[in-house]
Parts: structure tokens; C-alpha cells; sequence
């Protein structure tokens, strides 16, 4: 992507000195159409987000706005040019990764040529290509996850917790770090009581497994998954049957930790063998325990958070990437459960004058 007037940095100012104007040219129609997605939705969410103008022309692009942020502006779209350039078409969820990946590089319109101080970190694999971290905490935790052997993850839902943690042991796994895959899940019913469930042990825990199933096929091709399934190589199995077992030369996942145990986090986290990885990941705030048990992964990130080895991550409403609308859910949720926190408990009769 390069400025219209070919020169990068060259924008005109208006009177106010505030508001620029810039004008982007993009490679081709292909590749704007890909960047600006289905009617023009990608662009109008970077208005949204950033507060400027876009205007378009085929495959050029004007940009008004405050300097600052038409100089994000222009950023943002050159980053989903370089996905564009491999084909992918860009989401919004990729629009809302750029905007944060640009906030962490600071103001990109000096007069002088951009120079980004830092960009996301991504995961490769054969199927999916290169997934980017889309907020400060995927980038984060990418990076834990290649440093430590044992990581933590904790965050409400629709953070990518599970996927991108499926995503690093699918990498490792082809490039040969590890032999095999071990994707585990507590096998407790969230707030429904199933009863008996008919079939083999394999069918009886699917349902439990099968957003596992969801994320290892986004990374591989179904047909890999189940002859890995068949020799071994990809293993699928509730928590309850890792007990007295060594988990060696292995990428091991716990996920929706949060319905663990505490006994059943410690039998977990001591099968770690040598050569091995180990992820764990849980909202804390849903929990299908019941009531007065305490959450092994709680637990075990307090005990164990700080300890050499070991990553920990923590994820907010800010960091939701499945959908706008999941962000604000969750951010009612935990603006209700702030509240209920602050608001003071009732006097104890105790405490209430009496006289006898």
C-alpha cells in the first residue's frame, strides 16, 4: 500500500491545524474489496472506532480526521492490506485487532517515516496460515506460551483463550516440538442434569469435548484429526482419566479448568512429564461446581502464579473477539458483579441498638 502522491508520510493539513487529509491508493479492487469487507462494513467500524472520515474510489481511499487518528487510520488499513495480499478476507474482529495493534506503536503520523515499535505475535500452521493476536492479551499470551511450560489463562468468554491455545499446540505439534496432542475437558454438566447417556465412552464424553473438536479442526484438516485420533497421536479425553498417568513429549490442555477440583487441578498439574507443555484455561466467574466447592483453577493460579516456569494471563471484557455484542454482555456482567462487590453488607442485629 503506498500513499496516492507516492510519497508515505506527505498529507494536507487544513486551517485548523488539528485535521488532516490523507489519500491512500491500495494495491488493486481485489485487494480493496477484501480490506474494506461486504458493503463497506470494515470501513465504516474504523470511522466508528477512530472517529474520521473514509471516503473511496475504487481502490483508493481518503482519510479525514485528527492527525492522530487518521495516522491509526492509516495503519489499520495497512495491516489488513497485508492480509488481503494472501487472500483472507478481513473481519471485523480483524479491524478491532489492527485498532489495538496500532494503539500499542503509539501515534503512527510523525512527519517522518512510520518505524512501529513492536507488532503481534502469530501462530503458523499448515491449515490456517498465520493467525495474528488481535488484542494486547492474545499477544501476551502467545508470548507466554512459547516461553513457559506451564500457562495459565484465565478470562471471560470469547477471548480466544481455547482456540489460540489449540492454535500453539497444532504448531507444535507439526513442527515437531512435541509427539502428540492431549486436549482434556472436567466432565460437569453446566447447570442441567443430562442423565444416563447412551453409547460407547467416546460418545458419552463428546458432547462434553466437542468444542475441543471445534477448534482442533479450525487448525487441521478433519481427515488428519481423526487418523491422528486413530494412532494416537491426537488425544481427546475428560479430566478424570488422566489420573496416575506421565504425560511425556506431549502439548497438554486443560480447558474450562474453572469446573475443576482442587484435588483434581493438583492430580492434573503433577502429570507433566518431561519434554511436555501444559495449558490451562477457565472463566473463573462460571463455574458449574457446586455450591461452597472451590475452584481448582483459582486455586492453582494463586499458589502457583510467580513460581519459575510458570505463565500466567488474565483476560477482560476488552479482549472479547467472538462478537461486539458478547463484549458488552460481559461487560454488564461484571459492571452487576462490581456493584453487588461494593455495595455494604447489611448491619448484623448485633451491631443494632437494643435495650433489655
Amino acid at each position: 500500500m503506498a500513499l496516492a502522491d507516492g510519497s508515505f508520510g506527505k498529507a494536507e493539513q487544513n486551517a485548523d491545524g488539528g485535521s488532516v487529509e490523507l489519500a491512500l491508493t491500495l494495491d488493486d479492487n481485489r485487494t480493496a474489496s477484501l480490506v474494506f469487507g461486504q458493503y463497506d462494513q470494515n470501513l465504516a467500524r474504523i470511522e466508528r472506532r477512530l472517529n474520521v472520515v473514509l471516503n473511496t474510489n475504487g481502490n483508493h481511499v481518503a482519510i479525514k480526521g485528527p492527525a492522530e487518528a487518521a495516522g491509526h487510520a492509516r495503519r489499520v488499513l495497512q495491516i489488513l492490506c497485508d492480509r488481503a495480499r494472501s487472500g483472507q478476507l478481513a473481519t471485523m474482529g480483524d479491524v478491532d485487532g489492527a485498532i489495538q495493534e496500532c494503539a500499542l506503536q503509539g501515534n503512527l503520523f510523525p512527519k517522518e517515516a512510520p518505524t512501529p515499535r513492536s507488532t503481534f505475535e502469530q501462530i503458523a500452521t499448515r491449515k490456517k496460515g498465520s493467525v495474528r493476536a488481535r488484542t494486547a492479551a492474545q499477544d501476551l499470551y502467545i508470548r507466554e506460551l512459547r516461553r513457559f511450560e506451564l500457562v495459565f489463562a484465565a478470562g471471560p468468554a470469547g477471548t480466544g483463550k481455547t482456540w489460540l491455545a489449540v492454535g500453539h499446540a497444532v504448531s507444535l505439534l507439526e513442527q515437531g516440538v512435541v509427539e502428540r496432542l492431549i486436549l482434556s475437558r472436567p466432565a460437569v454438566e453446566a447447570g442441567e442434569r443430562l442423565g444416563f447417556l447412551p453409547g460407547d465412552m467416546r460418545e458419552k464424553v463428546d458432547p462434553y469435548l466437542r468444542p475441543i473438536y471445534d477448534a482442533l479442526q479450525d487448525f487441521m484438516d478433519p481427515r488428519m484429526v481423526e487418523r491422528g485420533m486413530q494412532t494416537g497421536m491426537i488425544e481427546v479425553a475428560p479430566l478424570a482419566f488422566m489420573r496416575g498417568r506421565t504425560l511425556t513429549n506431549a502439548c497438554v490442555l486443560l480447558d474450562e479448568a474453572q469446573n475443576a477440583t482442587s484435588m483434581q487441578m493438583k492430580m492434573f498439574l503433577t502429570r507433566l512429564g518431561e519434554g511436555s507443555r501444559m495449558i490451562v484455561t477457565g472463566d473463573p466467574t462460571q463455574t458449574d461446581l457446586p455450591p461452597g466447592q472451590r475452584s481448582g483453577l483459582s486455586e492453582a493460579i494463586s499458589l502457583l502464579s510467580g513460581l519459575e516456569g510458570v505463565g500466567h494471563v488474565t483476560f477482560t471484557d476488552e479482549d472479547v473477539v467472538r462478537h461486539d455484542l458478547v463484549r458488552r454482555i460481559v461487560g454488564a456482567y461484571e459492571a452487576a458483579t462490581r456493584r453487588e462487590r461494593e455495595r455494604p453488607a447489611p448491619p448484623s442485629p448485633i451491631d443494632k441498638d437494643w435495650s433489655p
